[in-house]
C-alpha cells in the first residue's frame, strides 16, 4: 500500500504558513513604513519571531485539519485506508494495536481523559496527546471484515476470542 503521500499536503500548509508570516509582516511595513515615509527591511529579530510564530500557527493549523479527518468532519477516506492498513498489520503481527505503555492504568485513563476532545479547544490551549493508552473507544471487530481492495495486503489475523483473552492478560482493552 502506497503512503508516501500521506504527508505531502500537510507539510505544504505548513510551509506557507512559517513563510508567509514574516512575508505578511515585510509586506505590511513596505506598504506602511514604521519610521515614516521610507520603507526599511525589518530587522533579523523582528523576521525571527515571525518566523517562529509562522511555524507554530502552521503546525496548529495541519494538526487542525488532521483531526477533522481523523474525526470524519472532512474527507478521511486516505486516513480510513492507512489506519486500517496499520491496526491489521499490528493485529497480524500480534501486537497490540495501539501501543504499550509503562504508565500505570490509572495514568493512561488520566491522559485519555484530559486529552480526549482537546482539539476542539486547540485555537485557546494547544493540549496534545503523546501517551500510548488503550482508551480508543474502537471495536476491533471491525477490522476483521474485509473490504474491497484489502485482500492484497494478505494479512492473517488472530481469533477475536484470542484477542480477548491477550487484552484480559495485559494493560490493554478495546475488545
Amino acid at each position: 500500500m502506497p503512503v508516501t503521500d500521506k504527508y505531502e499536503v500537510n507539510y505544504g500548509t505548513w510551509a506557507i504558513a512559517t513563510a508567509a508570516f514574516p512575508g505578511l509582516f515585510t509586506a505590511l511595513e513596505y506598504f506602511d513604513p514604521n519610521n515614516g515615509k521610507h520603507f526599511t527591511r525589518p530587522n533579523g529579530g523582528i523576521l525571527r519571531v515571525t518566523t517562529i510564530m509562522g511555524f507554530i500557527g502552521g503546525f496548529i493549523i495541519v494538526y487542525n485539519h488532521s483531526t477533522k479527518r481523523f474525526w470524519g468532519v472532512s474527507e478521511n477516506s486516505r486516513e480510513v485506508k492507512l489506519d486500517r492498513y496499520e491496526i491489521k498489520s499490528k493485529l497480524s503481527k500480534g501486537e497490540f494495536p495501539y501501543g504499550t505503555s509503562t504508565l500505570t492504568p490509572n495514568l493512561q485513563d488520566v491522559a485519555a481523559r484530559n486529552s480526549k476532545n482537546s482539539q476542539l479547544f486547540l485555537g485557546i490551549i494547544p493540549w496534545f496527546n503523546l501517551v500510548s493508552h488503550p482508551h480508543h473507544d474502537v471495536d476491533l471487530k471491525k477490522y476483521y471484515e474485509v473490504r474491497p481492495g484489502e485482500e492484497e495486503w494478505g494479512f492473517k489475523l488472530p481469533e477475536h476470542e484470542e484477542l480477548k483473552r491477550l487484552s484480559s492478560t495485559a494493560n490493554w482493552s478495546g475488545v
